[in-house]
């Protein structure tokens, strides 16, 4: 651990030891004295904790009516998004090049090979071609549900051309026709085209919200095998680690939010998925405690989870959320744009620096 990780470990302890003495009563300390430590049930514990940072994003993000009745699902329609957007991207960018390639390029050095980085570097490119095919095959199912976006005075032109035979009606009498799916009341000088009333047609959600939740269940995996290796350790290495995730996390799931709204989730579907990514954590967590800890030869058989999943945080970043933002033609938005992605990327750094060993 470098000088930094010690005097932020030393706060840690400092604060721990404050709160206990001064804020704890005293029939709890006392209860404490007849605990027995059981690192199984706190690895899980710390687990959920972890998974449950996935709903702040509800708490953070606000409701605004910019951001009500679909705002979420375009990036054009809200400009707040697309802030969330490019918090993400930097998010995304300094979680990858900051943290998961150098910890993946750390693990390779006590692998005896001439070439200690090509592995991860294959599982990065790997990472980001898998995804990439992904997404180009159920891109297409998706397309193939959008609606025609056939402009509407087309539609009323070809609904009362079928109505009428090919004839266009004469006077001023009123009449209506059902065509298709459409309505059609003549008027004097034209036509009305009344839409049925009918259940409007859910949108389908985007792949890219989907390869979000697989990455991030991927990623959760690695943290539930830090946790449980951590409390199988100590209880202090395990607060302590359990800590540094979760600060670690709850920027990078305010990032994966606004990924899944621009995807067409809802708030809820949203923070639901997030949830869900959390047992992902529970799993790595049970084999950590399964395999008596994080031992070498479990480091061994999981080495290639953390540059596949910098693989496809890249291609999240990069191909999918980065090209809409850069349609964004307003200066002002685009330094507020950019101002997010660095911010988000010093986030990063900052956990990095200050709360990883």
């Amino acid at each position: 651990m470098n000088s930094t990780g010690n005097f932020f470990d030393e706060q840690l302890v400092h604060i721990y030891t404050h709160l206990v003495h001064n804020y704890v009563p005293d029939f709890l300390l006392t209860m404490s004295k007849h605990f027995v430590y059981t690192p199984w049930v706190f690895s899980l514990l710390g687990s959920v904790v972890i998974g449950l940072a996935g709903i702040l994003p509800l708490i953070i993000i606000p409701t605004d009516e910019k951001l009500k009745e679909g705002g979420y699902k375009d990036p054009g329609e809200s400009k707040f998004l697309k802030v969330l957007l490019s918090f993400a991207v930097g998010g995304l960018l300094g979680d990858v090049f900051l943290h998961l390639l150098p910890e993946a390029w750390e693990g390779e050095k006590n692998t005896p090979s001439e070439h200690p980085s090509l592995r991860s570097g294959l599982w990065v490119l790997s990472g980001i071609l898998i995804f990439t095919i992904v997404e180009k095959i159920f891109s297409g199912y998706t397309n193939a549900d959008e609606e025609n976006p056939q402009p509407k005075c087309v539609e009323i032109a070809n609904c009362l051309l079928r109505k009428t035979g090919g004839k266009i009606p004469d006077g001023h009498n009123n009449s209506e026709g059902c065509v298709g799916s459409c309505d059609i009341e003549d008027v004097p000088n034209g036509c009305f085209l009344r839409e049925r009333e009918q259940k409007q047609k859910e949108q389908p959600k985007k792949v890219a919200g989907y390869l979000n939740l697989m990455a991030n269940s991927i990623d959760n995996f690695t943290h539930g095998l830090a946790v449980a290796g951590s409390f199988l350790v100590s209880f202090r290495h395990g607060v302590l680690a359990t800590f540094a995730i979760l600060l670690h996390e709850i920027p990078h799931e305010v990032g994966d939010f606004a990924i899944l709204l621009r995807s067409g989730f809802s708030r809820w579907d949203a923070a639901r998925a997030q949830l869900l990514t959390a047992g992902a954590g529970l799993m790595g967590a049970l084999v950590a405690i399964g395999g008596s800890g994080v031992t070498s030869a479990m480091e061994a058989r999981t080495s290639w989870i953390m540059p596949f999943t910098a693989g496809g945080f890249l291609h999240i970043a990069l191909v999918t959320v980065l090209p809409d933002l850069l349609k964004e033609e307003e200066k002002a938005e685009s330094l507020k744009q950019l101002l997010a992605l660095i911010f988000g990327i010093l986030i990063m750094a900052f956990m990095t620096a200050f709360f990883e060993a």
